[in-house]
């Protein structure tokens, strides 16, 4: 239940389309089972991407407004909406839920703010420390990781590695043999709540030096593959670190984003976005 804003609203989701948007037809018991088909289900069907950024519309996060968009209609979001919305449905089905707060690296030593959004998740009577769940990173694990140091999660082909570093803990992705490991992001286990993620994703949706104002950016995993639309460039990325490129034209873009993401927009968004993009 929410006490005082501290919660994710579960009581009020719409648990039965949820699990139809993604395809869920598990058990549901709070298990870390259940938890790891679930993220696999979620990150196969709702894809990452900042749309509503790039479109000059403001990004809302209370849970209404998220089931409208990426439950009932045909659309994607960045971190802040799928974590909350993920935290919605596990809340929603008895695990316990802590929101976390990531700072991006990428493989780089600057100091960046702790932007990203990512959750803890509790199973019920386990003995486990935890797990991560990282659904809204878009280049991200598509199953959980369980809160231990050195822990490794090999998922479609893909490496995650979790190492601590003092009170920070490091999310790593082999991005090939020969690239070796490339640190993703660090965060710490300092709880945040759906208010803190509204102020950070205001900064995220609005300020000029934010990478999603400028730019269309979205990722959508498949079988043994990374999907990514950067601007008008989509890559599909493999395991071993090859990688096919396309430069689109703008007006291809809306028909890739269907095909390719399964980003449904209407008719007067296509031409907003392919407008933007020429």
């Amino acid at each position: 239940m929410n006490q005082a804003g501290r919660g994710w609203d579960g009581e009020t989701l719409d648990l039965a389309a949820y699990l139809a948007r993604i395809s869920f037809e598990g058990d549901l018991a709070p298990t870390a089972r259940t938890l790891r088909a679930l993220q696999r289900a979620h990150a196969a069907a709702i894809p990452f991407e900042n749309l509503e950024v790039v479109l000059g519309r403001p990004v809302l996060l209370d849970l209404e407004a998220l089931q409208d968009k990426m439950v009932r209609g045909a659309r994607g979001g960045y971190c802040y909406e799928h974590t909350r919305l993920f935290a919605a449905a596990l809340e929603r089905l008895g695990f316990g839920v802590t929101g976390l707060a990531a700072r991006v690296r990428m493989g780089s030593d600057r100091l960046r703010a702790a932007t990203h959004a990512l959750l803890l998740v509790e199973v019920p009577g386990s003995p486990e420390s935890g797990w991560i769940c990282d659904v809204g990173f878009g280049e991200g694990p598509t199953e959980p990781i369980e809160l231990v140091e050195g822990a490794e999660s090999e998922q479609g082909g893909r490496r995650f590695r979790l190492e601590r570093a003092g009170r920070e803990w490091v999310l790593n992705s082999l991005r090939s043999p020969a690239d070796g490991w490339l640190d993703l992001h660090s965060f710490t286990l300092d709880p945040r709540y759906p208010v803190d993620y509204v102020v950070i994703n205001h900064y995220i949706s609005t300020h000029p030096n934010s990478p999603f104002v400028n730019r269309l950016v979205v990722r959508r995993p498949g079988p043994g593959v990374l999907y990514g639309l950067l601007g008008t460039t989509l890559t599909a990325h493999h395991p071993d670190g090859s990688a096919e490129e396309r430069h689109l034209e703008p007006g291809e873009v809306p028909k890739v984003l269907e095909e390719t993401f399964g980003v449904r927009l209407g008719p007067a968004d296509a031409a907003a976005l392919t407008a933007r993009l020429s």
